[in-house]
């Protein structure tokens, strides 16, 4: 032990821990985690299992990381969770370990902010510049894209995607897909249109979102389902060029939990 690590905290002797990382008081460490430099971890926070952590991540006291999954087919396999770099991990933050009928691992990315009693469950996958408010709960098999913005207590059933740049209000209970940057909330959640301000920040020039909003509006408007939509090649037509509407058009056509309706 030396300064970086409180007397209190309990360290398993098989555990890595990066140089400039710090333990607070009354922690408990496992002996398969690996901790990357500069981490801070604050008082009373578990990490166990399979876990492998990047680099300049902060968790803030209570949180529970690495922990067996809550799914009765588990038979304390060597499962994982896999955290990127710099994110923050609030209060009672709890990321379960993954499942063997599964990819046998969850994953969080890079510079994600993870407010207080936000719940990952198994098999989860989270992407990069993420942020989830408060009491957010993702069931297992859930999939968030980058740059994806969730409401604060916002419930995710398992095995949705939820696609990249996509905004969702708080208070939504999501059991459909929600493509690519668009915005959706309620319950049960509705898509509500296109999230202008993320493709903004994205870099997405002017002229190709209004492409976006006119395609979301047709489609909205049209007689024809969202998957026949997009699988008209003359409705299409007019967004050929757009990359986005192509990666909706993706989504759509691949998605097995079919898309969230549009609002009424």
């Amino acid at each position: 032990m030396n300064e970086r690590f409180h007397p209190t905290a309990l360290i398993s002797e098989g555990a890595e821990i990066g140089e400039g990382t710090t333990i607070g008081a009354y922690c408990i460490i496992g002996p398969n985690v690996k901790i990357g430099k500069n981490c801070e971890i604050r008082n009373h926070v578990i990490i166990n299992g399979h876990t492998k952590i990047g680099d300049n991540n902060k968790f803030y006291q209570f949180c529970s990381i690495g922990e067996e999954p809550q799914d009765l087919t588990y038979k304390e396999d060597p499962t994982e969770v896999e955290i990127g770099d710099n994110n923050v991990m609030r209060e009672y933050v709890s990321i379960h370990r993954g499942t063997m009928k599964d990819r046998q691992k969850t994953s969080l990315g890079s510079n994600c902010l993870l407010m207080a009693k936000v719940h990952l469950g198994h098999d989860v996958v989270v992407g990069d510049r993420v942020i989830m408010a408060n009491s957010t709960n993702l069931a297992g098999h859930v999939k968030v894209g980058n740059k994806v913005i969730i409401g604060g207590g916002t419930n995710i059933s398992q095995f949705v995607k939820v696609a990249e740049g996509a905004y969702i209000g708080g208070a939504s209970a999501i059991d459909k897909d929600i493509p690519l940057y668009c915005t959706a909330y309620g319950n049960r959640a509705k898509l509500r249109g296109i999230n202008i301000i993320g493709l903004r920040r994205a870099g997405v020039e002017r002229n190709a979102i209004s492409e976006i909003v006119d395609f979301f509006r047709d489609m909205e408007a049209s007689t024809y389902s969202p998957r026949t939509f997009v699988e008209t090649e003359e409705l299409m037509k007019p967004y050929a060029n757009n990359e986005i509407i192509a990666q909706i058009k993706e989504h759509i056509i691949s998605t097995k939990m079919g898309i969230a309706p549009f609002l009424t």
